[in-house]
Order: C-alpha cells, then sequence, then structure tokens
C-alpha cells in the first residue's frame, strides 16, 4: 500500500533510508556524512511530499517527490517536478515497490501539469538505474558528484498528462 508520509513514520523513514544505502558505504568517499546526509530524509517533508509504501503497517519504501515549484538543487530545471532519494528495505527488495512509488511519482507529476519529471542517480545503483531506464527515463547531462559518486540527471517526457 502506497500512503503519505506522516510526522510519526520519522524513524522508520529513517531507518529504511540508512539501510537502503549501507551497501554503498565504501563506494563512497566521506560515508559518515553521506549516512547523516541520508538519515535526514524525513527533512524533504519540508519542500516535498514523501509516499511511503507499508506492507502490515511496516514501511518499507519511500520517496520524495517535489512539484514544479518546489525547491530543488540548481541541476534540475525549476520547473520540473523531480523524484529524491528512492529507498526499499533490503529485506523488501524485487517486490516491485521501487517501481510503484516511482510510478506514483509520476502520477503526481501529471497531475501538477508537468510535461517532464526528472531525477538525479549514479551507476552505483544497479538496480535503480536499469528500472528507471526501463521506465522511460534518459540521461540528459551529468550532475555533480556526490561523495566520490558520479551522478546523472535523467528525465522522461510525460505524455497524456
Amino acid at each position: 500500500m502506497l500512503r503519505d508520509y506522516q510526522v510519526q513514520d520519522a524513524d522508520a523513514v529513517t531507518r529504511v533510508a540508512v539501510a537502503a544505502f549501507a551497501q554503498f558505504a565504501p563506494h563512497y568517499s566521506d560515508w559518515p556524512a553521506m549516512a547523516d546526509n541520508v538519515s535526514r530524509m524525513p527533512e524533504l517533508s519540508e519542500h516535498g511530499e514523501i509516499i511511503v509504501a507499508e506492507v502490515e503497517r511496516r514501511i518499507v519504501g519511500a520517496v520524495a517527490y517535489f512539484g514544479p515549484q518546489a525547491p530543488k538543487p540548481a541541476f534540475f530545471e525549476p520547473e520540473w517536478p523531480i523524484i529524491r532519494m528512492l529507498v526499499v528495505d533490503p529485506p523488501a527488495r524485487g517486490q516491485g515497490f521501487g517501481r510503484l512509488l516511482t510510478e506514483e511519482c509520476i502520477r503526481r507529476a501529471r497531475r501538477d501539469g508537468a510535461s517532464i519529471i526528472a531525477l538525479h542517480t549514479t551507476p552505483l545503483m544497479s538496480v535503480a538505474l536499469p528500472m528507471y531506464l526501463r521506465m522511460g527515463f534518459a540521461k540528459l547531462r551529468d550532475a555533480p558528484d556526490i561523495r566520490g559518486q558520479p551522478y546523472a540527471v535523467c528525465a522522461k517526457a510525460l505524455e497524456g498528462r
């Protein structure tokens, strides 16, 4: 089940976010700083909409959607809605939660009248990146590296808004 984030979800979302990124710890040049950043995922609700995936009242995934006018990093066009911090708890992977959460962000972008939706990702995300490509996202340009890892801006045109 997908639903909107609530303040009481903060600890569970933080747990899932840190668990989801933990496998990449050896690849980031400053893992403690990266882990600190990831653990602040609930703060994304200040300017965006966090969507959670829940199974039997347990949060197993989350993603942040930022609408067309929400503040966002400068490497995105200001009018684009964006997807940030897609995370799935490792024991829940392979069950389609990442795709469902991404599809919900696309639905919200259409709701907001957008003609494009964007995200940034890294080749390190060896499951998420191919999923995004299968869903119709394409690399537009490089984004700034994050703690030693290359990132790129990917976008998807939204037909049938």
